[in-house]
């Protein structure tokens, strides 16, 4: 049995900005590349006016998340353009899920930067492009627990794949998120076993970039994890188990993260465990109201 002085850290876990990067990937977080993280990668390219990259897709499936600027892509004798946005705290995007032994190739007339959400595959799924207007809008909590979530690869959401799980979380500055904490580390009648990767941009205040907090923390003594680390724009944080939450974005600057989960059951599903010492927060949601800078977003 692990002892907690096994616990993955921070500095095991928490990937700042540009740390993992090549070439024209600022990001690169493959599945298999680092012990103990076998499902789930991501990389995020940063391509200039009217440049490309082809994307190897050899064991993987993947969404194309456009974070900033649009950009075409190119995947088996198709085109598709995804339209794209000014940053990702300002809309949903479109998205291009491409299946496992695809090489899209990923074309910005503009510029831009662009996540590639990936998670290992066997079975053959068709090209799929969800657009903006689709993607579903959940918000989450109440009070200064509420935010929103844009489920263009959840479960329920989009089912045409093996196994990745995708959205994108935006948590209003000065608001707690991923809270109550949760796990999802184990097959239950109730649970699912998976992988998470929290990818984050946070909004820039009048004079600096912004910043936020992330905690993951040991859900058993054979768990043993220790995670709480300031994060900002670029940095990716792995929760390969236990308790993860809350992520809090600091007061003036809100706080935007990208979740990529897969796991190794046949079944994809998303079924999670709240911390027993916070899921009561839950019933405050109803009382508290909807934060007010989001309403009106539910879609």
């Amino acid at each position: 049995m692990s002892s907690t002085s096994d616990a993955p850290n921070s500095s095991d876990l928490h990937l700042p900005a540009g740390s993992t990067g090549r070439g024209n990937y600022e990001t690169i977080i493959d599945p298999g590349a680092r012990d103990g993280w076998a499902h789930t990668g991501l990389r995020v390219l940063a391509l200039g006016p009217g440049e490309s990259e082809i994307f190897t897709a050899n064991s993987v499936e993947a969404m194309i998340v456009p974070l900033n600027g649009a950009c075409e892509v190119s995947v088996g004798g198709e085109n598709y353009t995804l339209r794209g946005r000014t940053d990702v705290f300002a809309s949903a995007t479109d998205v291009l899920y491409v299946p496992v032994g695809s090489l899209p190739t990923i074309t910005s007339a503009g510029g831009g930067r662009f996540a590639v959400a990936t998670a290992v595959a066997t079975g053959p799924h068709p090209v799929a492009l969800i657009r903006a207007e689709d993607v579903p809008v959940e918000i989450r909590g109440g009070g200064n627990m509420t935010r929103k979530v844009r489920n263009f690869g959840a479960v329920g959401a989009f089912d045409h794949c093996d196994s990745l799980i995708a959205c994108e979380v935006i948590t209003p500055g000065g608001n707690w998120s991923s809270y109550p904490a949760h796990k999802h580390d184990e097959t239950t009648e109730t649970e699912s076993e998976l992988e998470e990767i929290y990818y984050y941009e946070i909004q820039d205040g009048p004079s600096g970039p912004g910043f936020g907090f992330h905690q993951t923390t040991s859900s058993g003594e054979a768990k043993p994890i220790d995670v709480l680390s300031e994060v900002r724009t670029g940095d990716a944080v792995l929760v390969p188990h236990g308790w993860h939450g809350p992520c809090a974005a600091a007061p003036g600057h809100d706080m935007y993260y990208l979740n990529v989960m897969a796991g190794p059951e046949a079944d994809r599903a998303w079924n999670i465990t709240d911390h027993p010492e916070q899921t009561w927060v839950r019933g405050t949601w109803a009382d508290a109201g909807i934060d007010p800078r989001l309403e009106g977003e539910h879609r």
